[in-house]
This record gives structure tokens, sequence and C-alpha cells, in this order.
């Protein structure tokens, strides 16, 4: 039977993707039992905020999985308009770990039906100081075994274990071999004597080739021009004496590149003693965090920490559970609960439900109790 409430449905392009059959009974579900259904499909981030903006009186429902929910909470926070407005969600996706925690059924019917008869559920929310908003559980450091990535053109100077620009393996020629068309390793008497860089080996053909090859060494330190040659490492043109310069430079920059070490991808940024890094066995090895909760340090950077998570729905707040590096036997992780908390350290990433940020230098988030609603089985 029909309920008098007025829907729009957003149903996010990532769900009809991954399970068009899900979505399909979910909206023919919400449409037989609302008394006025609306049926968006954004293509896109910012037509999904713009059909939540002009929804007037309907109530939204959210098809898709825990970033459509987090991007629409985010955007009615952004438009303080949470406060209003009772959220509900049919999860559709592979990311539902969020929506599970949060007691929305799995079933696309299931929760199409609790979006028509549940009640909403008033539920905490962190706000950080960039206005950016978390649902359920928060991790410092972001990804267990991941470390921070390098920047870009960090180790750079080598390519596949060799340096860049020179010598290929296996004998294969570098950027120094002949390749003059008409050249052919035959030398005119009358021109003058040069010594060039090469980087390959060059064999000498024509009525002259019985005199020796001509071989300039893998290391650029190429020899092989008879007097009158007026050419650079067996490149010869007779019409190019005077800018045989130019043929020589790159075979030049060629031998200097090969010849240089190797910088060692570990050393191609400062380290930095406060980063999280990366233990022998895989894991993230400890960071030097400072963890303040409602004003009150509970671990100082002298006190290494192995992870810091901070969850809301706690009765007075939000719960801080943070795991210093065992000093005893007896050690144990931390506890605290609070409504504000601040996390500084050197770039440090954290993860906010299914989102990655950072790296920030000190981030803080405050508990707003009740500050979001969401309908759930009654």
């Amino acid at each position: 039977m029909a309920t008098g409430d007025q829907l729009l449905v957003v149903i996010d392009p990532l769900a009809r993707r991954t399970d068009g059959e899900a979505v399909r009974i979910a909206k023919d579900v919400l449409s037989a039992g609302a008394a006025s259904t609306k049926v968006c499909l954004p293509e896109g981030p910012e037509e999904f905020a713009r059909a939540l903006s002009r929804r007037g009186s309907r109530r939204p429902v959210v098809v898709g999985d825990d970033r459509a929910l987090l991007r629409a909470v985010a955007h009615l926070h952004r438009r303080r308009e949470l406060a209003g407005c009772a959220l509900s969600l049919v999860p559709v996706g592979s990311a539902l770990g969020l929506a599970h925690s949060l007691g929305v059924p799995t079933g696309a019917v299931a929760a199409a039906r609790a979006a028509l008869d549940g009640v909403e559920r008033r539920l905490d929310l962190l706000v950080d100081d960039s206005d950016g908003v978390v649902l359920g559980a928060l991790r410092i450091p972001a990804l267990p075994g991941v470390p921070p990535r390098d920047p870009p053109g960090a180790g750079g100077a080598t390519t596949g274990g060799r340096p860049a620009g020179g010598p290929r393996a296996g004998g294969e020629p570098g950027p120094g071999r002949d390749t003059h068309p008409g050249s052919g390793g035959v030398k005119d008497p009358g021109s003058a004597p040069q010594t060039g860089a090469g980087t390959g080996t060059g064999t000498g053909a024509g009525p002259e080739a019985g005199a020796g090859p001509e071989v300039g060494s893998g290391t650029g330190s190429g020899r092989g021009s008879r007097p009158g040659d007026g050419s650079a490492d067996g490149c010869a043109s007779p019409s190019s004496g005077h800018h045989s310069w130019l043929r020589a430079w790159p075979q030049s920059l060629a031998r200097t590149l090969s010849t240089r070490p190797a910088i060692p991808a570990r050393m191609s940024r400062p380290l930095r003693p406060s980063r999280i890094r990366v233990a022998a066995g895989g894991g993230v090895g400890p960071a030097r965090l400072r963890v303040e909760v409602d004003g009150v340090i509970i671990v100082d950077l002298d006190q290494p920490v192995e992870a810091v998570s901070i969850t809301p729905y706690a009765h007075g707040g939000a719960a801080v559970e943070i795991r210093p590096v065992s000093v005893g036997a007896e050690a144990g992780p931390l506890h605290a609960t609070g409504h504000r908390v601040t996390v500084s350290g050197a770039d440090f990433r954290y993860r906010a439900d299914s989102l990655v940020a950072g790296p920030v230098r000190t981030r803080t988030w405050t508990v707003r109790e009740a500050a979001w609603g969401l309908t759930l089985p009654g």
C-alpha cells in the first residue's frame, strides 16, 4: 500500500554499471510504495549534487555504495541542510562496509522497504577543520603496509636498472651509432682528424675495410677518424665538415650519462624521521604523532605509535584508541573519549570511511552529535 511520501531517488552511475538488476528492483519497489517518486540518473558528481539541491520537499533516497552516501552527506553538510533532511540508502555496489555498519539492510528489496517504512535515526558526525565529514571510523595511518608514494620524478635517474640515456643491454647500440646515410664507414683521405664520443661499435665497410674495424667503446671513448675524415665517430659527411660538433654533442652527452652512478631510489628525497615508514616485514613502522583529546595530550611526539583510530557514536563524544609501541609486556592501547581530537605530526595520511586523505601536518576533528539522519528499519 502506497505511503504519503514524496521521494527523490538518486541513482549513482557506478551502481547502474555494477548491478543494474538490483537498481531496477529498488526503483520498482520505491515507485510502488510511495505516493510520488522522481527518479534522477546523474552522470557525475556535479549532477548528483544538483539533483539533491533541487529536491524541494521530496525525501532523498540514494541508490549506491558508501561513496555515494558520503557524497550526499558532504553536500548537504556544506549547504547546512543536514538538520532538516533525513537520508535513505539502498546499498548497491562493492564498497558497502560503512552501510552495513550503520545498520542498512543488505538486500535491495529490504533496503527499499526500510526507506519507505523505516524510522529516522539521528547519528553523530565527525567534521574536520577543512569542512570534511566522517561518518564511520577514521584510521591513522591510512593504508597498512603501503608507504607514502614518492613525488613524481623521484629516483628518475635510472630506468630499468640502468642510467637513463646510457647504452642498452645485450650489445644494442646507443645514441652514438653511425646512422648517417651514405657514410658506410668509407673515409675521405682529405679530411682533418677528429676524435668523437660514441656509445656503439662501428665496423668500416667498403674499399678500406681491410685496414681493420673502427671501434667506439661502450663507455664513450670512441676513436676512429683518419686524417681528412671531417666526421665524429664514423658519421662521414663531406659537406658538413664545419658543423661536425652538431653530431658529436649527443654522443658526448650519452657518454656523460652512462658514466654517472645511478642514484638509489631510497635516496631520491630526504628522509624525515617522523614519516610513517615501512618495516622490514612489510608492515607500517611506528610514527611520532601528538594526539590531543579536548585539549589534553594523550600521547606526544616522544612516544612512537603504531596506529590511531577515531570512531563517533560513543557516549560523550568520539572514541579514540591509540596503539603506542609497546615498552613492556603489560603495555596496551590507550583509550580516550572527547568531542575534539587533534592529531599533529609530519606528513601523515588518514583513512576516513572509504577515502584516503593527506598528507597533512595537523588535523582537528570535532564531534557534532545527532547532526544527520538516516532512515533505518524500525
